[in-house]
């Protein structure tokens, strides 16, 4: 087995896996792996440059593979990857950049294990490119990666446009020898909390990655306005949001929260915590050797069921967890623009009014600073549940929202049963959400010469929308 490591942002030495890569080759053999040194690859890449995108990292990427692992007939040899926080993006993107969905069956990626992967970005890149990532790089002598941080922001359009066309991917498809795994963990290490930066102590998060963010069963919405009007609670009208039927699933991925792993740190960090000392007592080892050892369909399909039982125990037990989820908001019109300025109002209980949810659902909202059309929220799944009647719902206010060209409040309201399809603990709903543009007629009218000249400055909408 050929097992090359690719880290995450702003790394700039490969101590960064630890004793990892010698775990794994000491331990391979009960596992029934075979894994000598010679097959292990330590890849560094450039994060640290501002200069430098996730594209630039992809073709570099590729063509390392193609002088490190090669065939001799200008392919590359089968391999398998372990990656840690930005480097799942990294190969996912590689994937997709020099396979994607119509050559899956030819990618020579076998495995692809992912510990603590920004998959829907990390709430901390935002503040990462800001004033205190500039500092702090600053001290440390290096720039904040701005090129790549564009990516892991949450919303960013990359992200997007790389976990829609994941939606197609079929891992256990006949011919298909490419097998994703997703490793979190949601334990905080006080010892790198920052009090300045509250995300890096939030919850349902490993201090970085949420587990909604790193988790790849996610699933895509489209809703679109119509002409049916709502009464809105506190007065006035909206047109409903229907759900035009095309909501769209990702394949099952084995995901693994795993106990007392944090995202980074010689204590806690997913990656770089196991010693040979103490690896009987880290569970991402074993969870990784397992993942590697994956030879089946049917054996992939085990594993997805098994760690998805592991991670109810762990959040419903007697250890009860919080459970969260992340929605990704996206608003365009139906002539192609982006919807930028919006009020986005959550509404819960049979009314659907906004006063009606329950005590701490909602946590966190944060708008991409490039594509201020996306919002993320996050928001407790468990709170979500308990809302009464299982009626939950949200409504947009655009803007403009009168004159000549404008827009109408948009409700969308859900159902118990619908919800229960929509949403899952740990995992990213995107609701791409189209608003119909209001032309009223008065906007162009065509004036008979023989009236003379008409002074229309003072002319007032009609009410009457051209089709």
């Amino acid at each position: 087995m050929r097992l090359i490591f690719v880290h995450g942002w702003s790394v700039t030495n490969t101590d960064t896996y630890g004793s990892l890569p010698q775990i794994l080759r000491e331990r391979a053999a009960a596992a029934d792996l075979s894994l000598d040194l010679i097959d292990i690859h330590l890849g560094r890449y450039i994060s640290f440059r501002n200069e430098v995108c996730m594209d630039d990292v992809v073709r570099a990427l590729h063509q390392a593979l193609l002088e490190t692992l090669s065939d001799g007939k200008g392919g590359i040899l089968p391999f398998s990857c372990i990656t840690h926080s930005t480097g799942g993006p990294v190969m996912r993107c590689w994937v997709e950049a020099y396979y994607g969905v119509g050559m899956l069956k030819d990618c020579p990626l076998e495995k692809l294990i992912m510990l603590a992967p920004a998959n829907h970005g990390s709430p901390l890149a935002v503040l990462g490119a800001g004033r205190l990532g500039r500092l702090k790089s600053w001290f440390q002598g290096i720039e904040p990666g701005d090129g790549m941080l564009r990516w892991l922001e949450l919303g960013s359009e990359e992200a997007r446009v790389l976990n829609r066309a994941w939606l197609a991917y079929h891992p256990t498809a006949p011919g298909s020898g490419f097998r994703p795994f997703v490793l979190t963990g949601e334990t905080i290490d006080k010892k790198l909390y920052d009090h300045v930066n509250s995300y890096t102590g939030e919850a349902g998060s490993d201090g970085v990655v949420r587990t909604s963010g790193a988790n790849l069963d996610y699933s895509w919405l489209n809703l679109r306005q119509t002409d049916t009007a709502l009464a809105m609670t506190g007065g006035g009208e909206a047109s409903r949001l229907v759900y035009d039927g095309s909501l769209r699933i990702s394949e099952p991925c084995p995901f693994l929260i795993v106990p007392g792993a944090s995202h980074s740190g010689d204590r806690l960090g997913i990656m770089r915590s196991p010693t040979p000392q103490n690896a009987d007592d880290k569970p991402v080892v074993a969870a990784i050797l397992k993942a590697l050892a994956i030879t089946s369909k049917k054996a992939y399909h085990d594993l997805v069921e098994q760690w998805a039982r592991l991670n109810e125990v762990q959040q419903t037990g007697s250890g009860r967890h919080r459970r969260f989820f992340q929605m990704v908001v996206r608003v365009n019109d139906d002539r192609g623009r982006v919807v930028t300025d919006y009020d986005f109002i959550l509404l819960g209980g049979p009314n659907y009014d906004p006063n009606k949810l329950p005590k701490g659902f909602f946590v966190d909202k944060q708008v991409n600073r490039r594509s201020p059309q996306t919002i993320t929220f996050y928001l407790d799944f468990d709170a979500m549940m308990a809302v009464k009647d299982g009626c939950f719902g949200f409504r947009i206010l655009a803007r403009p929202s009168h004159g000549f060209a404008h827009y109408k409040p948009a409700e969308f309201r859900s159902t118990n049963q619908m919800i229960d399809t929509l949403v899952d603990p740990n995992t990213t709903l995107y609701v791409d959400v189209t608003l119909s543009r209001h032309v009223d007629r008065e906007t162009v009218q065509l004036d008979p010469a023989a009236r003379g000249p008409v002074d229309f400055k003072k002319v007032l909408p009609s009410g009457v929308d051209v089709p």
